[in-house]
């Protein structure tokens, strides 16, 4: 599969599998918390796919989730869930598209 029609399907995939606990939460505003969430997962699951390509697939999705997550967890101060789902969901991608 080419890597920008992989991205974008990665990238839906994990945004999505990502917002589905948050629609439960109690949250200030959770529209906006769901919005933040998903375009930030999906940077993810777009991004390893397509940049970085000198870098084997699986460091550079533990590179990039993990990167990527920290303004989140920064802002937010819930720094465990964040980076963990950023890293393991960086390290899934990186295996996928390795063998795609």
């Amino acid at each position: 599969m080419e890597n920008i029609p992989l991205g974008i399907l990665l990238g839906l995939l994990f945004g999505g599998v990502d917002i589905v606990p948050m629609f439960k939460m109690n949250l200030p505003d959770k529209q906006a918390a769901i919005i933040g969430a998903f375009v930030n997962r999906f940077a993810i699951g777009f991004l390893i796919p397509n940049a970085l390509p000198e870098i084997d697939p699986i460091p550079r999705g533990v590179l990039l989730g993990g990167l990527l997550s920290v303004p989140d967890a920064v802002i937010t101060k819930v720094y465990a869930p964040i980076l963990g789902i950023g890293l393991v969901g960086g390290l899934i991608i990186g295996i996928i598209t390795r063998v795609v």
